[in-house]
């Protein structure tokens, strides 16, 4: 086949690296081409891979005998009600379906036996006008291979536990301390039965991403980069930039980013990595240097550690260097949408220090004023820090400020693949170190609800019980819930906490949080 018919929209396997440098043929859809001194290049999009890995090829890497082309009658594709998203590959919506309709149980982890076991009382809130029911959705799922009793009989035997209220010994005493399962016993976290709940406390996407297709219900139209896939048109579905020069860095973007057009066709896009003014050229940058007096970003530093430092930027005040900042930061966040308005944020930027002065290492936004308990609007780490613990830093820095507040806070959905994984792994430590360091009183076990797990750590309650479902924690066994701790748990974490090196120190926080309804303070 000619070089010639191979056009927009056509979908065939294209030759690429994989991670372990092997070669392979995924199949890819052709978005852009375009004719460079007689010679063809073509965009290409991975079918079911990130946008990131988008790249222009060659025609030799072009498997031409297996092409599909496009469709003449079909017309702009829509997705979920979203003008203008691309529509899935047919074999990501048959794996979709299967997912859907023979998804197995979850089976909780084995591990070995602990010679003195460890329980722990988890008390749900419960309203006194409704018991749970095991098995209701607004409830914790229980694992498949515990012992399950009699839904109609157990209804009838909970009890509702406040705050204020003790467990009744004959209840603790009734619960067994082991529970063989496959073969071993795990250490059990004994819990009462639960408070009524709304269903997207128990890992919808919208509170927790943990929907089976990862969509969200409707995308949200605040923040300084907001959910918004209306634009999502074959401009900004490729990246427009090659190169950025940062400071010592220079980094390779991974979506598309508004700057100005006259820039996009330059080989290299250099930033000032101060106060993050780009310019078309070297000798640009190196007269711009000499006239920029900042060694740090603009704004008040609230916390300094060692070489790490947090500066707070006002959106209003310094808004050039904040829409610098998102052009910058949507280079590599595709799940959001620039908006340059940065009046109603404020934004954190982590840096480390050096001779030269604060370079940037990453940052998050959140909004002045939210009325959804959002303590993260954007959050990002700039890829040569990525892979250090800076991640987990900047997440619980943004925690840190919520106990300042005085507030729960959760990270504004939807979340990148990345970011998602970063919050879960955050989440799991945090949970399962209060858990472990829980001290028994007077001989019985010691217990703990939600809503202290909550106040302790400013993690909202839903982001809570989600992570305990996704650790596969919660069992329902003889009438109450228990959380299950297994030795390969316990040993996964203690390990994970010897790695995480950096950690925030509140006592190095010098932060006063304002009241920002007060209008007259923006």
């Amino acid at each position: 086949m000619a070089e010639g018919e191979v056009t927009e929209g056509c979908r065939l396997p294209v030759l690429r690296r994989n991670q372990d440098n092997e070669d392979e043929w995924p199949l890819a859809e052709i978005l852009s081409v375009k004719d460079i001194s007689g010679r063809k290049l073509f965009y290409v999009h991975y079918i079911d891979f990130n946008k990131r890995l988008d790249e222009w090829v060659t025609h030799d890497r072009l498997d031409l005998k297996k092409i599909q082309f496009p469709k003449k009658e079909a017309k702009t594709p829509t997705k979920n009600g979203l003008p203008g998203s691309r529509p899935s590959s047919p074999e990501r919506e048959v794996r979709k379906t299967l997912d859907l309709s023979l998804q197995p149980a979850s089976t909780p982890a084995s591990g070995k036996t602990l010679p003195i076991p460890v329980q722990i009382t988890l008390r749900f809130n419960l309203p006194k006008e409704r018991e749970a029911v095991p098995g209701e959705p607004d409830q914790p799922l229980s694992s498949s291979s515990c012992v399950q009793p009699n839904h109609r009989t157990t209804k009838r035997k909970v009890e509702v536990v406040s705050p204020a209220t003790p467990v009744p010994a004959s209840t603790e005493t009734t619960q067994a301390s082991v529970f063989p399962q496959n073969g071993s016993a795990r250490r059990a976290v004994a819990a009462q039965p639960g408070r009524k709940r709304k269903s997207n406390c128990l890992g919808t996407d919208e509170d927790s991403q943990d929907s089976s297709d990862g969509i969200p219900s409707a995308p949200r139209m605040t923040g300084s980069l907001v959910s918004d896939r209306s634009h999502d048109d074959i401009i900004t579905r490729m990246k427009n930039i090659e190169c950025i020069e940062l400071g010592r860095h220079r980094l390779k973007p991974w979506y598309f980013s508004p700057y100005p057009q006259e820039l996009t066709t330059l080989p290299v896009l250099y930033l000032c990595e101060f106060c993050l003014k780009y310019v078309k050229s070297l000798k640009c940058l190196q007269r711009h240097l000499t006239k920029c007096d900042l060694r740090h970003p603009p704004g008040n530093e609230i916390y300094r550690k060692g070489t790490i430092s947090f500066f707070e930027i006002d959106g209003r005040k310094n808004k050039s260097y904040s829409q610098n900042l998102c052009l910058l930061a949507k280079c590599f966040l595709d799940h959001k949408t620039l908006y340059y308005d940065t009046d109603p944020f404020l934004f954190y930027v982590m840096t480390e220090y050096d001779c030269k002065g604060f370079h940037i290492v990453g940052y998050f936004s959140k909004e002045k004023e939210s009325t959804e308990d959002y303590n993260v609007a954007c959050i990002l780490t700039l890829p040569p820090y990525q892979r250090r613990g800076y991640g987990k830093l900047l997440i619980e820095f943004s925690y840190e400020l919520s106990k300042v507040e005085g507030k729960t806070g959760t990270p504004e959905k939807p979340l990148s693949d990345l970011g998602l994984l970063s919050y879960r792994s955050y989440w799991s430590q945090t949970i399962l170190e209060i858990l472990m360091n829980l001290k028994s009183e007077n001989g019985e076990r010691p217990q703990i609800t939600i809503n202290e797990i909550s106040e302790i750590t400013s993690i909202k309650k839903e982001d809570v019980i989600s992570t305990l479902q996704y650790l596969n924690l919660i069992n329902y066994y003889k009438g109450q819930y228990i959380l299950t701790l297994s030795e390969d748990i316990v040993d996964g974490h203690e390990r994970a906490m010897l790695k995480r090196i950096l950690r925030i120190d509140s006592k190095c926080l010098h932060f006063t949080p304002k009241d920002w309804s007060k209008r007259g303070k923006w």
